[in-house]
């Protein structure tokens, strides 16, 4: 049976599709546009660990 994509897998495979569109800029929106596809890969790396961090991040509740 097939493993579910993570989070952070969905994250770098959208920004892998809007650098294949030609739709992916560095920074905001209104950046340049990204032409490397090692920047790409860079850049979904670090959005995914933003998201797997993100996740991490809950206070965990404490029983008594």
């Amino acid at each position: 049976m097939a493993k579910k994509k993570t989070k952070g897998q969905k994250k770098i495979s959208k920004v892998l599709r809007e650098f294949k569109e030609g739709e992916l800029s560095s920074g905001s929106k209104k950046g340049p546009q990204v032409k490397s596809r090692k920047q790409a890969i860079a850049i979904a790396i670090s959005e995914s660990k933003k998201v797997n961090k993100k996740k991490k991040s809950r206070p965990s509740k404490k029983q008594k």
